[in-house]
């Protein structure tokens, strides 16, 4: 998640560094989602950083220089780490942009909300995977789950931060949707980030939809950002090309699933405005966005799971930087659909299904629909 919604055409040197620092400062939580990437524990595990080492990581992301990139505290749920306030008074004091992304818990309370606010933090993320109960709390593994979140995103919104709801799209809540989207709206949130399954963790356990069926809600994504909320994807860089298709004036695909999903939007939400909110920054696993685990390991993204070192053995810009595979994914040399694409730079597709799929974090992302000309169909 990020606080601030990034340009179209950010200032930002990918090569040199990151918009986004995700840190897992604990895998602790009290959540079991069936989707959950970190397959989350009841309590920390052995070799997470500590303070001292957290204060460390702090100065790395400082380290890349200004403007800084945005530092997200995740888990596990972010709230168990003991020592999580005197990491974001240091990261805030730093002047580096900090983010927190609990779960929602009898930690998440009106205390712990006036705690976020006093801290600096500008920005929440919370989940939301269903606009009814029954499918939020098979989602999260406990029910009434549904019945706290919603308050939850509510006084979080209320007291001034910026709220984005993160949803996991699959086929359990694919007809939900458009009254997801409805719900973020009137929750106040600002921000409805949509993410797009691939099978890490438990994520092994959920169904993906189908290439088609992806194609169609990006374009109902397209929809939602008229509506006055950003709309963004994790996972699902080929939205990108969807939005640009739609701002080029082309229609969208005449399939039965996109029109239900079409008619639903207009039906919770109205006749869309003129203005999109789609947000199309050319980040992608390894570029623009790193992750760094539990105990300091450094991946490309949390759902790509290929270590490329620690920050306790060496500076966090070092490896970014430097590491030939996330350089290869920066020149966007990739392979099959993806290295022949002519949106390889604006999409590239998401490396974390290509490498989930194939072993190779370089070669086409399967979720996608989309054949390039000259592209053999198979």
């Amino acid at each position: 998640m990020s606080p601030h919604a990034p340009t179209e055409r950010s200032p930002i040197d990918f090569g040199r560094r990151p918009m986004l620092v995700f840190w897992e400062v604990t895998r602790a939580c009290q959540l079991a989602c069936t989707h959950c990437r970190a397959s989350a524990q009841a309590q920390a595990l052995p070799g997470e950083l500590t303070h001292t080492e957290g204060l460390d990581l702090i100065d790395q992301v400082a380290g890349f220089g200004r403007p800084y990139p945005i530092l997200v505290l995740t888990g596990g749920d972010c709230l168990l780490r003991p020592d999580i306030w005197r990491l974001v008074d240091a990261a805030v004091a730093r002047g580096i942009p900090t983010a927190l992304s609990p779960s929602v818990t009898p930690q998440l309370n009106p205390e712990t909300i006036a705690r976020i606010v006093d801290s600096g933090v500008k920005a929440v993320s919370i989940s939301l995977d269903g606009c009814r109960p029954e499918t939020h709390d098979g989602v999260r593994g406990i029910r009434g789950h549904f019945d706290e979140t919603i308050p939850a995103i509510r006084a979080l919104a209320d007291a001034g931060l910026t709220v984005q709801i993160n949803t996991t799209v699959m086929s359990a809540n694919l007809d939900e949707l458009a009254d997801i989207a409805a719900l973020v709206r009137d929750s106040g949130a600002h921000i409805w980030e949509v993410f797009f399954l691939v099978h890490v963790g438990r994520g092994v356990a959920e169904g993906a939809i189908t290439p088609e069926q992806h194609e169609d809600v990006c374009h109902v994504l397209y929809d939602a950002s008229r509506y006055g909320v950003i709309v963004r994807t994790v996972e699902a860089p080929f939205f990108r090309r969807v939005v640009a298709w739609r701002r080029e004036g082309r229609p969208a695909p005449e399939t039965a699933g996109y029109a239900r999903l079409r008619d639903r939007l207009r039906e919770v939400m109205g006749e869309p405005g003129e203005t999109t909110h789609a947000q199309t920054a050319r980040t992608r696993d390894g570029k623009g966005i790193v992750f760094v685990a539990h105990d300091g390991t450094v991946t490309p993204a949390g759902f790509l799971p290929i270590a490329l070192g620690s920050v306790r053995d060496r500076p966090l810009a070092g490896i970014y930087r430097e590491t030939p595979l996330l350089q290869q994914i920066r020149a966007s040399e990739f392979t099959g659909r993806c290295g022949a694409c002519e949106y390889a730079d604006l999409c590239g597709g998401s490396r974390a299904r290509a490498y989930a799929a194939s072993g190779d974090p370089l070669a086409e992302d399967p979720a996608c629909a989309y054949v390039p000309q000259g592209v053999a169909v198979r």
